[in-house]
């Protein structure tokens, strides 16, 4: 099944590094793990899809 993915920007909270993510909103709110391109440390990733179909994204290290 093909989904939409939307592409953005993030700063890695471990290198500073800016990487790109592919997000998955029309799958709903989720949390999971992501590595760094760069650095390959973990960063969580936490996407909330409101009703009108906005997201917001936060990412931040694991230990945060």
């Amino acid at each position: 099944m093909f989904t939409d993915l939307e592409e953005i920007s993030i700063q890695c909270p471990y290198c500073g590094e800016t990487i790109s993510l592919l997000l998955d909103i029309p799958s709903g709110s989720q949390c999971y793990y992501e590595d760094c391109s760069v650095c390959c440390s973990p960063i969580y990733v936490q996407i909330e899809v409101y009703d009108n179909g906005q997201a917001h994204v936060t990412c931040k290290r694991d230990e945060d």
